[in-house]
């Protein structure tokens, strides 16, 4: 598995601007300004819950899977907060993160955890 040019972004926050101001910028201009070849998203915890009542975020969401970022959530966040299906219909993949997070900590790939 290469890494060096994978990126992989844990947003737990449930901030709103913690999004807007970071991880949608960051994730967007990555592809965009070519910083890194391959993004990866991953919804977790707060920031599920913040996805699911926020229309704003949800189109942002779409806004940044269209620009080539890999959304994913986290499926016992998404079970827990009634929020599956929500997600599956905004194209945000949804499974079990426990074994893959474990697998990118033990990898050489970079994590940012927000």
């Amino acid at each position: 598995m290469e890494t060096k040019e994978k990126l992989y972004i844990l947003w737990t926050s449930g901030e709103k601007v913690t999004f807007d101001e970071m991880v949608f910028m960051y994730a967007l201009n990555s592809l965009k300004h070519h910083w890194w070849e391959d993004v990866t998203l991953i919804i977790w915890g707060a920031s599920a819950a913040l996805v699911g009542k926020d229309f704003v975020v949800q189109q942002e969401i779409k806004e940044l899977a269209e620009a080539g970022v890999h959304i994913t959530a986290c499926k016992g966040c998404a079970d827990n907060l009634s929020l599956s299906d929500l997600f599956v219909k905004i194209n945000v993949e949804v499974k079990y993160w426990g074994v893959p997070l474990t697998e990118v900590l033990h990898s050489d790939a970079k994590l940012i955890t927000i």
